[in-house]
């Protein structure tokens, strides 16, 4: 038996997460590039076969990554050298003609085997990379599924196999194309999130040899792995705080693993080097973002949190209240996922602004049932949507909205208090992305939407709305009945 030991170093989900945490109480630092750089190289020196790989989303969520429009992150990715990357469902937020830039920038292959143009029938991008290691020959695919088709539903001849089925057939094409190779190692790079990635394993044949998924998408951050019809499944959470490392020994005869270790590991700097090259780098970015955009907006007497996308914050709360108020609408719906800080304030430069609302979108405003409003808050808020890969939202201070957990139905919604009925007409707020997706997210059709016969967009720029807003909000603080109680679960 000939078996030989490989490192895999993976993250998923970095969103242009640069820069380092300050652990005050530790007088540590913890994350950005530079220590996660430090360790990368660490490993390279300590291990004979080493590969780091990422599982998507190396883009979007930094201020410096959406000044320079994802170029800044793919120069410090190049600097990084990761073996093999896929595709994550925010790598399209700057469009598909860019997305096609930054891969030429790439100094490292990008995999995708599931994306198409449609015409043609062609892949979008490289399907699969072949590493040879010491002797052995390891296979990486990537796949994404319905996600990323919300980001790019106006590009009409981008399609994709996104149904999980469809997936799991694109690996097995792949698979057999080298079915009479000596493949030691095949591995899924997935950015579709863990409870997919389980469903996905359950799919694929054993025939097609598959070893292992390293997934994102759903920022799970995972104790030990999953495994699944015999596939052993990894992530490794969001940002660059953590790395996961999964030590393999696989036996070259049997093309199998034999024995493997897998740890999430913290990143800081009591136990990691920063590279000081690439501290050096990035503040190069840095420098430029800040002369640009350090100017102080507003102080509030205390930070605002948005610990969880899943539940109804502060922030959220905030940000809704901004948008209904500047656009004078009655129910405002703001995606949860396009407030990216955890914390605003208590002082709030444009940077800080820029960093928590970076998706600078329209906002149209509908006339409305109550009948179909009913239907949109039993949607949002049922039981399957609240998890890591649901598609949550905050409301501003006008609604109330109860849900029953046990039965899983809408208990009561209020609006200033009273019960919506059925005939009552709202305006309801959207953002862009939202209207093109109401039919997922919303659990309504675009034909619903317009059959009250009256839309109008408020503003072309949700950030600048809020903008004007926070402006004018000096030393804001969180008062009323209606803090934390708009969204209500029983």
């Amino acid at each position: 038996m000939k078996v030989k030991k490989f490192t895999i170093l993976h993250n998923n989900d970095m969103h242009g997460d640069f820069l380092p945490e300050t652990e005050k109480e530790k007088k540590e630092y913890i994350g950005g590039l530079a220590l996660l750089s430090g360790f990368i190289q660490q490993v390279r020196k300590e291990e004979k076969n080493v590969l780091y790989v990422i599982a998507g989303d190396m883009v979007q969520g930094s201020l410096i990554d959406s000044e320079f429009k994802g170029i800044s992150t793919i120069e410090i990715m190049n600097y990084l050298s990761p073996d093999v990357v896929t595709l994550g469902n925010h790598e399209f937020d700057y469009g598909l003609p860019h997305l096609l830039f930054l891969e030429k920038m790439a100094n490292f292959p990008i995999v995708n085997a599931n994306l198409y143009i449609k015409d043609y029938f062609r892949r979008l991008m490289k399907p699969f990379h072949v590493i040879k290691k010491d002797g052995y020959e390891m296979l990486f695919t990537g796949i994404i599924t319905d996600k990323v088709m919300d980001s790019i539903k106006m590009d009409s001849l981008i399609g994709s196999f996104v149904s999980l089925e469809e997936a799991s057939h694109e690996v097995g094409k792949i698979s057999d194309v080298y079915k009479n190779d000596d493949i030691d190692l095949t591995v899924l790079l997935t950015h579709i999130g863990l409870e997919s990635d389980i469903a996905l394993a359950k799919l694929l044949k054993p025939e097609w040899g598959v070893d292992l998924i390293i997934g994102g998408h759903s920022h799970s951050f995972m104790k030990e792995p999953v495994i699944e019809n015999g596939v052993i499944i990894v992530s490794a959470g969001t940002g660059t705080n953590q790395i996961g490392r999964l030590d393999l020994w696989i036996d070259d005869d049997t093309n199998s693993i034999v024995d493997y270790k897998w740890k999430l590991i913290t990143i800081e700097s009591h136990n990691v080097k920063p590279d000081k090259d690439l501290v050096e780098f990035i503040g190069k970015f840095k420098t430029q973002v800040d002369r640009k955009y350090n100017t102080v907006l507003c102080k509030f007497k205390s930070a605002l949190t948005n610990p969880k996308r899943q539940i109804e914050t502060d922030l959220g709360d905030f940000i809704a209240d901004a948008l209904a108020e500047m656009g004078q609408i009655d129910v405002m719906l703001v995606g949860s996922g396009s407030i990216r800080s955890l914390s605003l304030g208590p002082t709030i430069t444009l940077a800080d602004l820029m960093a928590c609302f970076p998706y600078d979108d329209a906002i149209t405003k509908f006339d409305i049932t109550g009948e179909l409003l009913k239907k949109v808050f039993l949607h949002i808020m049922r039981n399957s949507n609240r998890n890591d890969e649901g598609e949550c939202y905050q409301v501003n201070s006008t609604i109330k909205a109860t849900h029953n957990d046990k039965t899983d139905t809408l208990k009561s919604l209020q609006y200033n208090d009273k019960p919506v009925e059925d005939d009552d007409i709202v305006s309801l707020g959207l953002q862009g992305f939202h209207i093109k997706n109401c039919k997922e997210y919303l659990g309504i059709t675009y034909e619903e939407l317009m059959a009250g016969g009256k839309s109008i967009v408020v503003t072309t720029s949700a950030f600048e709305h809020i903008k004007e807003y926070v402006r004018n909000h000096q030393n804001f603080t969180l008062t009323g009945d209606t803090v934390k109680s708009r969204l209500v679960y029983l």
